[in-house]
């Protein structure tokens, strides 16, 4: 396979993966196409390379921004702004779990805190009750897991993962 063959795929792949992680496609190939740069690139650079229109480019560099997958870079004597992903792919998972955990973990509990104040005695109200509870727990694990995922190191999750192994 030729290099261009294998950027495009990579690009087209890592787009289609972040609409499973709760982002649009553009903003995926966006930060598909500044993962692979070995140097910072300007909104410019980034139109020609998907063939996007400024507003869409802007919209999603911010968007990268506000996850921590992107920082802006100022290069002296410059007045663009440039770009550069973070490279880390620990740091990456920590990101997009943190964005996870905020945009859908954290809406659910509170909802289901609310929900566990429903009482009664009849069998639909145990039952439902019974549910909440058990998505509550489910809920209260998973928030768990993520944390540890957001706050351990990469010495640690390579050592539980060969462990579990």
């Amino acid at each position: 396979m030729e290099y261009q063959e294998g950027r495009d795929k990579f690009i087209q792949t890592w787009g289609t993966l972040g609409t499973q992680w709760g982002i649009n496609r553009t903003m995926a190939q966006i930060h598909a196409i500044l993962l692979l740069s070995p140097e910072s690139m300007s909104a410019e650079d980034v139109m020609e390379g998907l063939k996007i229109s400024r507003g869409n480019a802007n919209m999603n560099l911010r968007a990268l921004m506000d996850w921590g997958l992107v920082n802006k870079e100022l290069k002296q004597g410059e007045r663009k702004e440039y770009f550069v992903a973070e490279k880390n792919m620990m740091e990456i998972a920590k990101a997009i779990a943190t964005q996870r955990k905020k945009r859908e973990l954290e809406p659910l509990v509170k909802i289901l805190n609310e929900l566990s104040e429903v009482n009664g005695d009849s069998a639909e109200e145990k039952e439902f009750s019974k549910v909440v509870n058990d998505f509550q727990v489910l809920s209260k694990k998973a928030d768990s897991t993520l944390d540890t995922l957001i706050n351990s190191d990469a010495n640690w999750l390579l050592s539980s993962f060969f462990k579990f192994m």
